[in-house]
Formats: structure tokens, sequence, C-alpha cells
């Protein structure tokens, strides 16, 4: 079962203290604890990565771990890929590094003959069939947004455990409503006959794999055994994406012992629609005595104001998710301030924005480095459109995969077989290209769009490939290249492509570009409008968030008034940017897009920890500060004062026809009522009332505080 990679980059053989060097000191701290449990809470852009990867390769190097007894699971084959890459290039073969659904594949394919006999069932790719031919046998009808509804149920049924005996009274239960229009035990018919289908194919689905992994485990001793005796370390990435059922298949895979490492962000859970829960990463002190928490602050990917603006945007959150938030402290000098734009319409921002970065990329912006974000996949076509005619490559995340891409394929052919003839000596780069010429590539790129330029976009990936890992791993050859290549084709760890990258907000999670645009930040998109619940308005501000983290080093924030052009505008900006927008004085150097009013940009600051003015205590939240005051103490402002703040802003908005909360939220009108403020300077100095606000309704909101009681 143990899988083996390639021999390490030529050059001095890393040492367990050269592998240390350059971490600080709490990344230190997670790549030294080696024994017992150890629970690491790492924020956006902190490293998390890089501290795995560096604790397993110290261990290995200082012979606490043999690197074939490790087990490093994460979420996505790109994420495993890439770690392994890395753990060569720390001089570590031998480790395993999948997904949970590769490491149980592995496992099923293993033990299948010995405990089930027989050959393993095929996996089916996609439910959808076998779902529409479920509905035929039930006489329902079953178009193509019914199955795909349907298929979706499965899916959470089976990650969470739940049988389908039991799936009308769990699904009511947790809120499911009528997946695909049907009710609750309709479904639960279509499931049962679901798995018949499947039966008299002879095949099993995605989430069989971890079931029957766990059935295997769970039930043969021998075979848990000898799982537990192949690996005797883990580390888990991404754990606050764990579900129910992969929960349950890793606590298979411990048997009861302590050497485990997990590494997640609370405030990065956006897949509880697939059963994602944070709950295993928030409990995991208290399920695992003596555990060792590292919490991973220190941002080096982006800039303060796009930490600020990160910062900004879990301010507002409630929630248990919110109490486990962590500030992020950014460690790269200034950058450009956020940007806010208001468009009239969603063609009117597609253009907007292609046309901000055909300017950036003439300026000589690598289009690889600027990444658009939205938060539904209908939104790409204006995007795609607007690019095209602005004559700005990209590449939409989420199509073809890159290694099944032909020109790569036929292109991977030509440069295995030139590694069998070629010179000692050659240098890599230059014979790639060689190679590459006869495939069509060109040291310019071609002025034509569509797929003349997609297939030289996947050439050049592959020449950029060589280059990287030339100046790597000097001394590099083709047959290091076809072999890096195979091992990212098995990964699916694709190269970069020279184009910006259109994504919706969960395909780009683990990603980052230089530049990110976040389009359609409006009320009924973000949050989604069948957002109904808090919890459901949280995973919203989440995404957000992530989003935000994507920047390194721009961030532009755009909506717009009117889905299409003529139409009246009806949409407002996101509730999630009430604490930026009023003047952008809550976020260190923000400003306003073109046409709006805004103030200038400023250079972040330095912040000093705030304490509560009742007890003392450090504030741990941004709700907190604003009110300078931890929520263990008891309100201080005058009932009557707080009514008649609350009486205005009501009035005031209901006048604008406008939502409360843009006047000014119940946290900052809070924080006015209990500090009283006597003039515009110190009213100032509350949270959340920037200079606009002062000039709209600075001197109305002293009125009201002066009145007598």
């Amino acid at each position: 079962m143990a899988e083996t990679t390639s021999a390490p980059a030529s050059g001095p053989a890393p040492t367990a203290d050269s592998v240390l060097a350059g971490l600080d000191p709490e990344q230190r701290q997670v790549a030294t604890t080696l024994q017992g449990p150890v629970c690491v809470l790492a924020g956006a852009g902190t490293g998390k990565t890089r501290a795995l990867t560096h604790r397993i390769a110290y261990a290995a190097h200082s012979g606490a771990y043999v690197p074939q007894r490790v087990l490093a699971v994460t979420f996505t084959a790109r994420a495993a890929g890439e770690m392994r890459t890395r753990l060569r290039d720390l001089g570590v073969a031998g480790v395993q590094a999948r997904t949970f659904h590769a490491a149980a594949l592995r496992q099923l394919q293993f033990f299948w003959p010995q405990a089930i006999g027989g050959t393993l069932p095929s996996i089916v790719e996609h439910k959808a069939t076998l779902v529409a031919d479920a509905c035929a046998r039930l006489r329902l009808q079953a178009d193509r947004a019914r199955v795909r509804d349907l298929s979706a149920e499965v899916e959470w049924a089976k990650v969470m455990l739940v049988d389908v005996d039991d799936y009308v009274r769990e699904a009511a239960k947790t809120g499911r409503g009528e997946p695909g229009g049907l009710d609750l035990a309709t479904v639960a018919r279509v499931m049962r006959t679901y798995e018949d289908v499947k039966a008299d194919r002879g095949v099993i689905d995605f989430e069989d794999v971890l079931l029957l992994t766990v059935g295997i485990l769970d039930e043969r001793p021998d075979v848990a055994a000898a799982v537990r005796q192949q690996y005797r370390h883990f580390v888990v990435d991404e754990y606050q994406d764990v579900s129910p059922l992969q929960q349950r298949l890793l606590d298979l895979w411990v048997g009861g012992r302590d050497d485990l490492c997990v590494v997640g962000d609370a405030s990065q859970t956006i897949y509880s629609f697939a059963g994602a829960t944070p709950e295993h990463l928030l409990e995991f002190p208290r399920r695992h005595p003596g555990t060792t928490v590292v919490k991973l602050v220190r941002d080096y990917r982006s800039t303060p104001q796009v930490v600020g603006l990160a910062n900004t945007v879990l301010s507002q959150a409630t929630g248990a998710h919110a109490r486990a938030r962590l500030e992020l402290i950014a460690q790269r000098p200034p950058g450009p301030a956020p940007t806010f734009t208001a468009y009239d319409d969603d063609v009117a921002e597609a253009t907007g924005v292609a046309a901000r970065i055909a300017k950036a990329v003439r300026a000589g912006r690598p289009a690889r480095e600027v990444a658009v974000l939205f938060r539904t996949n209908g939104q790409s076509q204006a995007l795609e459109q607007a690019l095209a005619d602005a004559g700005v490559p990209y590449v939409l995340r989420g199509g073809e995969r890159f290694f099944s891409r032909r020109e790569v394929r036929d292109a991977v052919v030509l440069l295995r077989g030139a590694a069998r003839a070629q010179a000692p000596g050659s240098e890599l780069g230059g014979e790639v290209r060689d190679v590459l010429s006869s495939a069509g590539w060109t040291e310019r790129a071609p002025g034509a769009t569509g797929a003349v330029r997609d297939r030289w976009e996947s050439l050049q990936a592959l020449v950029m490939l060589a280059d990287e890992l030339a100046v790597k791993r000097p001394g590099s050859t083709l047959s290091d290249l076809v072999t890096e290549l195979d091992e990212r084709a098995s990964a699916q760890h694709a190269p970069t492509v020279d184009g910006v990258t259109l994504a919706s907000l969960h395909a780009a999670k683990g990603l980052e570009w230089d530049v990110v645009h976040l389009v359609g930040v409006s009320e009924g998109l973000l949050p989604i409008s069948f957002a109904d619940s808090a919890e459901d308005v949280e995973e919203e501000r989440r995404l957000l968030y992530v989003g935000v983290t994507r920047a390194r080093e721009e961030i532009h924030l755009s909506w717009a008034g009117a889905r299409t052009p003529g139409a009246r505008a009806t949409r407002s900006p996101s509730r999630f940017l009430d604490a930026v927008l009023p003047g952008a004085g809550s976020v260190p150097g923000a400003r306003r897009g073109p046409g709006q009013a805004g103030q200038g940009g400023s250079r972040a600051k330095t912040k000093t920890p705030a304490k509560c003015r009742s007890c003392g205590t450090l504030l741990s939240s941004g709700a907190e500060r604003k009110l300078g005051r931890c929520d263990a103490c008891p309100p201080t402002y005058d009932e009557a004062v707080f009514e008649r703040l609350r009486t205005w802003r009501s009035a005031v908005a209901k006048e604008a026809s406008v939502p409360a909360y843009v006047v000014f939220t119940d946290a900052t009108l809070t924080a006015i009522a209990e500090t009283a403020p006597t003039d515009t300077t110190a009213l100032a100095r509350v949270a959340g009332v920037g200079p606009a606000k002062i000039e709209r309704y600075g001197q109305q909101v002293l009125d009201l505080l002066a009145q007598p009681d």
C-alpha cells in the first residue's frame, strides 16, 4: 500500500536542522511537536502546508518517523500532489499523501479479495444515470435539475452516515426541505431504488468507497491491525471539512492511538452542503486530552490592506464559528487599498472588470496572476464574453482537466520519446522548447483567440514548468520532467496556464493570485437568496472571507444594481460590506471605486490589544472591540438612550428605503449608546462611524444623546 516518490533534488542533502530553518516560531512548534495529538488552527495564508510538510520532513530526517509509516490526508488531488512535491524537495520519499478517497480506494482494492472475495466492483464516476433509472422505476419525472438535486441528497445521506431507514427523520430534523421538489418519504424510496439499480449493475459509487472501507475495518480486526501497522503517524489537512463518514474512517485508521496531527480553520468551512462540519476541529482538544494546540496567524500571503478587509468581514460574524475565528496579522509590506465599485448592471460590471484587467495586463501584469471570482457559475458567461472582447485570455476553472487535453497528452508523448535520445548536459528549457515547437508552440503567443490560443497556452504551461524545474532542481533532464508530469497527472496537479482565472468562490478554495476581483457582491448573490437561516448566512460570510484571502496584493469588490441593461436597480451591496462601505473607515487603507463617494486610502496601522473597559480582559472578537467590553460583562448604556437611537435609525432607514444596518449596525449603535460621545471627534472614535457617517448623521446622533431622559 505504500507509495514511493522519486529521488530528491540534487545538491546538499536536507538535514533535520536545515528543514527547520526559515520557519517562524509557531510553524517551528508544529514541526517539532512530534508526540501526542496536535491541533493546528491555521488562518488563511499562514503557511500551514509549509508547517505540515516541514513537520513530516523534520520527523523523517531526525529519525522520529519512518516515512513509509506516515499517511498525510487532504481533500483535493491537487493539494495532495503539492504536498508530495514539497516533501520530495525536502528530501523525503515514501510518504503517502492522498485524499481520503484515494487512500481508502487503495486499501479497498488491496483487502477486498481476502475480506470479501472476488473483484472489487467498478466505480461509477457520476450518479446521474443511476438516479434517473431509479426515478424511472418509480414512475417519477426526472429532469436534469431533479436528478442533480437527488444525487446531492444521496451523497449527503451517505457522508452523514444516515441510513435510508432513518432518512426521513434525520432529514426533517436538519431542515432538508424537499429535495428535487419531492417529499422526504418519496426521496427515501428513490434512495432505496438507487441502491437496487447499483446492485443490478454490479457497481458502487464514490461514497461507497469510504463506506465499504469503514465496514471492512470495523468488521475485520485483522485488516484493521494491518492498516494500523502500516501507518503509525497521521496528518489531516483542511480538518474543518471532515464529514462524519470521513471522521469515522479516520478513527478506524488511528485505532485509539494519539499520533495524530490535524490542521484547519473554522472560518473557512464552506462545504456544509456536502456534510463538512468544523465541530471535529473545534472539539478536537476535548476529545483528545493532552492535545497541543498551535495557532498560525501570521499571514505571509496578503498585504495589510487585504488582511484588514478579511479581518473586518469576519469581525461581524456570529455563532460558534465566530468564537473560533483567528485574527490574521499581515507580514507583507503595505499595498494598494481595496476598491468597492457599483455598476448599473451585470453587463456593465463584466465590461468594467475586463477593462481594468486588460489595462493591468498591458502594463505587464501576468494574466495568470489575476482571478475573477463569483458566487454562482451562471455569472461567468458575461465575464467570459467581456474578457474575450477585451482580448484577455482566460481559463474557466472546472472545465476539462489539464492532463486530459489532447495537446497535452500528445506533448507528453513527444517529450517521453525525446527523453530517450537526449544528449548529456543539454539545457532543459531549450530542449523542451525545441520538442514542443514541432507540436505548434511558438515563442510569441498567437494573436488568435479560441481553440488556437487554448492550445498554445497548454503548451506554454509545459514550457514554464520545465523552466521552474530547472531552477528548483539544477541539472534536471527531460526524463526528470516526464517523471514530474506523470506524477502531476496522477495527482491532477496541473501547471499554471497563462490566462485570467474565472472561478466560483467554492472552486477557488486553496488557490491564490496577485490580483482578485470579487464580482456580484450584492444581496441575493452573496449571501445567496436561498440562505434563509442564520447558519446559512454565516457560511456565505465565510465564503466571502475565503474569496478575499485569495488575493496577495490587490482586491477589488464590485456589484451591479440590476441584472440586465435598462432594468430597474433593485440590488443593494451585500450586508457583509456594511462594516466597510460607510466611509470605508473600518479597513486600513480602504477606498471606494470609481464613481462612488468615499475617503482616500491610508496606510495600515499597527493595532494595540483592546481591553474590556469593565473588567480589563483582552477583547477577542471584532464585536467586543467595537463595544469596548467583553460578552461576559453587562451592557452599560441607558435603555432610554438606546431606544431613542433605534427609533431614529428605523425612521432614517425607512425614509431612505434602505435596511436599518446601512445606517448603523446594531453593534455600532450599542457602542454609541455606551460611550455617549459629546462631540463629533469622540463620535468618530466609535468603530463603524466613518467620516461619511459623521457628515450625514453626526449632528442628529449628538442631539439624540443630549436629550434629557
